[in-house]
């Protein structure tokens, strides 16, 4: 009797669950797994955007329209310079900052305010933030001539291919380096003192806890701020699209993303734009996996 009472309420339990649980599948289903099955279906037909006719059928026309597109693989360059120059240098000064700031205790939280500030910020607010600071009179122009000791140069942030692509960094750098600090401050705080003291006892010294005890522990920590961090980085598009609006050059900061929309939008190939977005969500998600089966996350214990 009692088993029948039991399942009978284990039942009612995992019809309430899914009651709680169907309004974030629909809203998935509808702004996410629809669009990639959509774009994924759009990626084999001719269609224009503006036109009212019915996509046209033509297989992997537009894959190997694609794959043998001088622009494509400018736009892959133009992912992987930026994708590398930013996240390398996040997760490791993110690491560094998070460390540093756990280790105070007076000031660790004013700190933790003024490195995430940034983060609460749009991305096209932070650009337009550092368009201003990035013009010809704007304040970096004014750092770098002080730091070096000279005066009235130009560096050219948003009119050099080379610089324009490195100003880019900056932004993505200041707007979620404190978001991934807090991040690591967070796992840094889930390990036990103990470990810590036992450490200092047997003699270790700073460097020898870190890199014997806080990296290892601090993986599963470090897999997700990693993967958070590529994907970001892989999907920048706002910062990229507005320096090019203000007159920046294209060709060395037109990140895949940015040839979707162009594609799109400005020449209304919808089938051409899936084709990339297609490649582009079977790149991160290839990353990802690859991230989690290297790391194994889930091995690590206190």
């Amino acid at each position: 009797m009692r088993s029948k009472v039991k399942s009978g309420l284990e039942r009612k339990l995992a019809r309430w669950g899914w009651y709680f649980v169907l309004p974030a599948i629909v809203f998935f289903s509808v702004f996410s797994f629809y669009p990639i099955l959509n774009a994924f279906y759009m990626s084999f037909h001719r269609k224009n955007m503006i036109s009212l006719l019915r996509p046209v059928f033509i297989g992997l026309d537009n894959y190997i329209t694609i794959l043998g597109s001088p622009g494509f693989w400018n736009s892959v360059r133009a992912t992987l310079s930026f994708t590398v120059g930013t996240f390398v240098p996040l997760v490791v000064i993110s690491l560094i900052l998070a460390s540093l700031i756990a280790a105070q205790s007076k000031w660790a939280r004013f700190w933790q305010l003024i490195y995430y500030s940034p983060a609460v910020l749009s991305s096209a607010v932070a650009a337009l933030i550092w368009m201003i600071i990035f013009q010809p009179t704007g304040l970096a122009n004014q750092v770098v001539n002080t730091l070096l000791l000279r005066e009235g140069v130009d560096m050219r942030w948003l009119s050099s291919g080379v610089m324009v692509r490195f100003s880019t960094m900056i932004v993505y750098f200041w707007k979620y380096i404190g978001y991934f600090t807090i991040l690591f401050i967070t796992g840094l705080s889930k390990i036990p003192q103990g470990i810590y003291e036992s450490a200092r006892v047997d003699g270790a010294g700073r460097l020898q806890t870190f890199f014997k005890i806080t990296l290892p522990l601090l993986k599963p920590t470090t897999v997700m701020v990693s993967v958070m961090a590529m994907l970001q980085c892989l999907k920048t598009f706002s910062t990229q699209y507005l320096f090019i609006q203000s007159g920046a050059p294209r060709a060395s900061i037109d990140v895949i993303t940015l040839n979707i929309y162009y594609t799109a939008m400005r020449e209304y190939n919808v089938g051409r734009a899936s084709v990339m977005s297609i490649l582009l969500f079977l790149t991160m998600l290839i990353l990802t996996v690859v991230q989690f089966r290297v790391s194994r996350s889930d091995d690590t214990s206190y």
